[in-house]
């Protein structure tokens, strides 16, 4: 099996020598799952930033994928979730190996996803109406919790802001740290998504059979709702721009978001300035000293009186 070069070259960028290794390890990795779960090939690899994931028959003729990842801290606790869910919301698990990681799942159709739908409020709907369906189980003993995270992120807060040029940048890093500190007493129990994009709501194959859209590719944590809301906000960001009222057009996702879901808006504010938090804390860590602009004008506009 030829491994796709751009995948390698993202291991060896975000890894190392560990990711070097892990990608020389695939094909064997990939056979051996071939073989136990009586797989063959049905089309060429497609891959994410980190994950290779072959389109595969079963020995029954049944469409399937083969996804192949490292086992992380963001990766370990997927097969979990979507145990847990059972294919309600989300992509059903069909097998599965704890010691590499591989997961054996229904495909859906990778053609289809949110990202197609050109209408943004029927978008943002229907990826509400998914993420409503993820969050109404509580979180599987052992997932890590938003709990742990936020303490981590309030423990980084101060020394980051440091590195921040702008003194309207520190401040803004403050006020969401405010926030989050505010609600660590109630993190919530709920399994999330935490990457509820509209690339990863997908189509099933069959929608006669199954419900019309399906997550994929979650990284779950146990916590309150509000902090699922990040990606949806700054999904298709051109749009936002384009609407002239950038202020305006973030509150409409937000609002329609929190409706669907039946939220606290004070408490998904919190919560989604804490994903602001985080996505800043990540970048500094990388060298940035500005914050993302797009995480600026979020930040804001939740945080302008109505």
């Amino acid at each position: 099996m030829r491994i796709p070069e751009a995948l390698a070259a993202s291991h060896r960028a975000w890894f190392g020598a560990s990711g070097d290794a892990w990608i020389a390890g695939l094909p064997t990795m990939a056979a051996d799952c071939m073989d136990r779960w009586e797989l063959r090939l049905d089309g060429p690899p497609r891959h994410g930033a980190v994950a290779l994931v072959l389109p595969v028959l079963r020995a029954d003729g049944t469409p399937a994928v083969l996804k192949l990842q490292p086992v992380d801290e963001e990766t370990r606790d997927e097969p979990l979730a979507l145990a847990a869910w059972a294919g309600r919301g989300a992509v059903s698990l069909l097998a599965t190996d704890p010691g590499t990681g591989a997961m054996l799942l229904e495909r859906l159709d990778a053609a289809r996803s949110l990202t197609a739908v050109e209408d943004e409020t029927t978008a943002v709907q229907t990826l509400s109406e998914v993420l409503a369906r993820l969050v109404a189980l509580p979180a599987p003993e052992g997932v890590r919790h938003l709990a742990d995270v936020a303490a981590a992120m309030l423990d980084a807060a101060p020394g980051a802001m440091t590195r921040l040029a702008d003194p309207e940048d520190r401040r803004l890093v403050e006020t969401c740290a405010a926030a989050v500190r505010e609600l660590t007493d109630e993190p919530g129990d709920r399994l999330l998504h935490w990457d509820l994009h509209y690339d990863n709501v997908l189509a099933p194959l069959h929608a006669a059979e199954r419900e019309p859209w399906l997550a994929i590719d979650p990284k779950p944590l146990a916590g309150d709702p509000g902090f699922d809301l990040l990606p949806a906000l700054q999904n298709r960001w051109p749009e936002v721009e384009a609407s002239g009222d950038i202020t305006r057009s973030i509150r409409r996702r937000f609002d329609l978001m929190t409706e669907v879901l039946a939220l606290d808006r004070h408490r998904a504010t919190g919560w989604t300035l804490g994903r602001v938090l985080q996505n800043t804390l990540w970048s500094i860590e990388d060298g940035a000293t500005r914050m993302n602009p797009t995480q600026t004008s979020i930040a804001r506009a939740l945080l302008t009186p109505r």
